[in-house]
């Protein structure tokens, strides 16, 4: 009778317990829902060696999340590396050389090759020695086309670099989303050149692509507050950059509905890791400008690379409404900090409406 009576006082927490599992695992809100997975800068992950575990626990999660998320693709804002030619680490800002930078970042999307397609923008420091001094770029060495098999059905296009070589530097991907139809993903090389403006603005005209919903991945364009950079001091050139995008492709492109960036954050509150602003293009529609940059949170530019924080964009049934949900697997893998896995500000979790 003691037995009995001590299980029925125990059944609420564990119920509760139990509860607070499902409540804190990831799942999509509708069922018939799809969505892609939107990784900020890594740069800080890869660039401590005692960082790079973290990362890899990201994208792993996203590999174990494929089915019950519906996961069409993964985004990456840029920044695989904080140095893309750096001989002798400082064990400040780093403690790995730049070809060891390049193979933890390298190692962590190949837990998604073969699983599912993703897309990575250049960032500044994926360029030149440290930032962006020149376009020399070891991105095409490490992500060639042939190792994704899944691009094989989903990339359309290419662009020349800078050197005049086709690599996935610039790269259109299209996919087909359950009730949402057509969406084609551009990513761009670093502060892009006026061919590869041209490009993509060639191929969101064109027959072929003219009625997809287009999103920009490009590095740098917005800040916290909202506003388009207009210019930065790198060296690179010539070079574009938020203000210049939207003016050269975005507004006058009636079917580019979202612009994805990174590269802007403080070390300070979460608040200044994130941006968004709403335009009307030259049609006369929304257009849904975001940033994600998540470096400096878990203890800033040297902290932990971003206390695992990436978005969950889940695409609704009614084909126009993206629901944004701010997530940590690096939190949420543990019942001990499972409370912690979400960020729920309204800056963190909010809905896109493409009418």
């Amino acid at each position: 009778m003691k037995r009995i009576i001590l299980f029925l006082l125990t059944c609420p927490i564990l119920l509760g317990t139990a509860q607070n599992i499902q409540v804190n695992k990831p799942q999509l809100e509708n069922p018939k829902s799809s969505s892609m997975i939107l990784l900020p800068d890594p740069q800080t992950y890869t660039k401590f060696d005692t960082n790079q575990p973290i990362f890899d626990l990201m994208t792993a999660w996203v590999a174990a999340n494929i089915k019950p998320l519906s996961v069409q693709a993964v985004l990456c804002t840029g920044d695989l590396v904080e140095q893309n030619e750096y001989l002798v680490p400082d064990n400040v800002n780093g403690n790995q050389t730049s070809t060891q930078q390049w193979k933890a970042a390298s190692e962590a999307f190949a837990k998604l090759d073969g699983k599912v397609p993703y897309a990575i923008c250049g960032g500044n420091h994926d360029y030149g020695y440290t930032r962006s001094e020149n376009r020399l770029c070891h991105f095409p060495d490490y992500f060639p086309v042939e190792r994704n098999p899944l691009w094989k059905d989903c990339l359309v296009s290419v662009c020349n670099n800078a050197f005049g070589i086709p690599t996935l530097e610039n790269a259109a991907f299209e996919f087909d989303i359950p009730y949402w139809g057509k969406i084609l993903v551009i990513a761009t090389e670093f502060a892009p050149r006026d061919e590869v403006l041209e490009w993509a603005k060639g191929l969101v005209s064109s027959e072929k692509y003219v009625d997809h919903k287009v999103f920009l991945l490009t590095h740098s364009y917005l800040t916290w507050d909202g506003k388009r950079i207009e210019n930065e001091p790198y060296k690179v050139a010539p070079a574009n950059y938020g203000e210049a995008i939207w003016e050269k492709l975005v507004y006058s492109s009636p079917n580019i509905r979202m612009v994805i960036c990174g590269h802007y954050c403080l070390d300070d509150d979460f608040r200044h890791n994130v941006g968004q602003r709403i335009d009307k293009n030259a049609a006369g529609k929304t257009v849904f400008q975001m940033m994600f940059n998540a470096q400096t949170a878990g203890g800033g530019w040297h902290g932990n690379g971003g206390d695992g924080w990436l978005r969950i964009m889940e695409f609704m049934p009614d084909g126009k409404t993206i629901k944004i949900r701010t997530y940590s697997p690096f939190f949420g893998i543990s019942p001990t900090t499972r409370q912690f896995a979400w960020r729920t500000d309204p800056w963190d979790e909010f809905d896109i409406v493409l009418d």
